[in-house]
């Protein structure tokens, strides 16, 4: 295994998942949309699949519908370039999806507290690991996830 580079976990799905393919490559079309079209298209529209080399996008509006199938050979070149999957566009009128915030940007939610029926349930979880760390852990993680008592049907 020595001398092999490493490799983008991405590209192990690909080879793993090909049909991952064109999904994996729609996200760094979001993320670099921005980069790639300029700031009013990006505000406007998003890329929204990619299906048989035709990259479907979503606008919000009718106008801007207009202008960018207007500019749609233009985009088309400079998105091929950097995207040669990308082989033509095809504009749709919609919602453009808004883009995930990042886990820091998000706010934070406080853990409801646990009742004892619930420590208990965490506790005979975790017995069933035997290495004292990892079930250490798994009684944190589960903690913090366990669904707050209405999510449960412990409604009072």
């Amino acid at each position: 295994m020595k001398g092999r580079a490493p490799r983008a976990v991405g590209e192990l799905l690909v080879i793993a998942m090909p049909q991952l393919e064109d999904r994996l490559l729609v996200q760094r079309l979001q993320r670099a949309w921005s980069a790639l079209v300029g700031a009013d298209v990006a505000r406007r529209s998003r890329p929204h699949a990619l299906v048989n080399g035709s990259l479907q996008i979503t606008v919000d509006n009718s106008p801007w519908l207009h202008e960018l199938t207007l500019r749609g050979p233009d985009l088309a070149a400079r998105l091929g370039a950097q995207f040669p999957a990308v082989r033509s566009l095809r504009f749709m009128l919609g919602a453009p999806a808004a883009e995930e915030s990042s886990p820091a940007a998000r706010p934070a939610m406080r853990p409801s507290p646990l009742s004892d029926d619930d420590r208990r349930a965490i506790d005979a979880a975790a017995a069933a690991i035997s290495d004292p760390d990892v079930a250490s852990g798994a009684r944190r993680l589960m903690a913090r996830a366990w669904p707050p008592a209405p999510a449960r049907g412990n409604e009072r």
